[in-house]
């Protein structure tokens, strides 16, 4: 008789321990537990070894590192009418889970198509040149406007950061264009103050052999170096400096 108690016992002995053990979870450091009971918000668990009642309990866990999600290329229009392709990436992070829970259906999918929409607005009223040269002040305006929405949501917008920009192949060739004719621009700038610092030194050379009369040597080196053959006959045309320069030789 004992046997046969313990026979139909056994069942519910399994049973027991088996309800027990579903009710054991265990919640990793960077996670935290959205506990439900009976449908209704209960509270937010900590990391570590939980005990939750099955059937009349829930538990939700939630990430809270942070995470990124793609925003693929947008085709925008500038303030001065100029297509362009733009894809970015958003970094956000949950700090109140339980609202990321209760409040919003999917953050991160929410959190992607109103970056989209932010970014097309931005976008869309600046011109070419400036969202060239002023990207990551544009990202952070768009991410000023992401994070204010999503604040609501628990959830804190790290950072948003624009990858490419892609221009039409005609504004690409123009831009080629421009950069090459401003570093020819920047190149012919060079070679004039290359060649006026180079007359500046010959002109002070000119003046300091006027001045010691090595000018006068040097033309007399010159011509005994030109008439080392006899045969030859060389006539010379003598500056006026080069008539100062032998007066100065007599003086001394």
């Amino acid at each position: 008789m004992k046997v046969m108690e313990i026979l139909f016992s056994l069942p519910v002995i399994i049973f027991v321990i088996v309800f027990v053990l579903s009710g054991i979870k265990i919640i990793d450091q960077y996670e935290r537990g959205v506990i439900l009971t009976l449908g209704s918000f209960s509270g937010v668990i900590n990391p570590g070894l939980r005990i939750v009642l099955p059937i009349i309990q829930r538990l939700i866990k939630v990430d809270m590192r942070i995470k990124t999600s793609d925003i693929p290329q947008q085709e925008v229009i500038t303030k001065d009418n100029v297509p362009v392709g733009i894809n970015a990436v958003v970094y956000f992070q949950v700090e109140k889970p339980e609202d990321a829970v209760l409040k919003i259906q999917d953050y991160a999918y929410a959190i992607t198509q109103y970056a989209q929409t932010a970014l097309r607005d931005v976008i869309g009223g600046v011109e070419l040149d400036t969202l060239l040269t002023e990207r990551e002040k544009l990202a952070d305006e768009i991410k000023a406007i992401v994070d204010k929405e999503t604040n609501d949501w628990g959830i804190n917008v790290t950072a948003i950061k624009m990858q490419d920009i892609e221009l039409p192949a005609d504004m690409k060739r123009v831009m080629a264009k421009q950069a090459e004719a401003e570093r020819e621009r920047r190149a012919t700038i060079i070679r004039a103050e290359g060649e006026m610092k180079a007359s500046e030194n010959l002109k002070k050379a000119m003046e300091n052999m006027s001045e010691s009369g090595a000018i006068s040597l040097r033309t007399l080196q010159t011509i005994e170096a030109t008439t080392a053959n006899p045969a030859n006959t060389v006539v010379f045309a003598l500056p006026t400096e080069v008539m100062a320069g032998f007066k100065n030789l007599l003086k001394k």
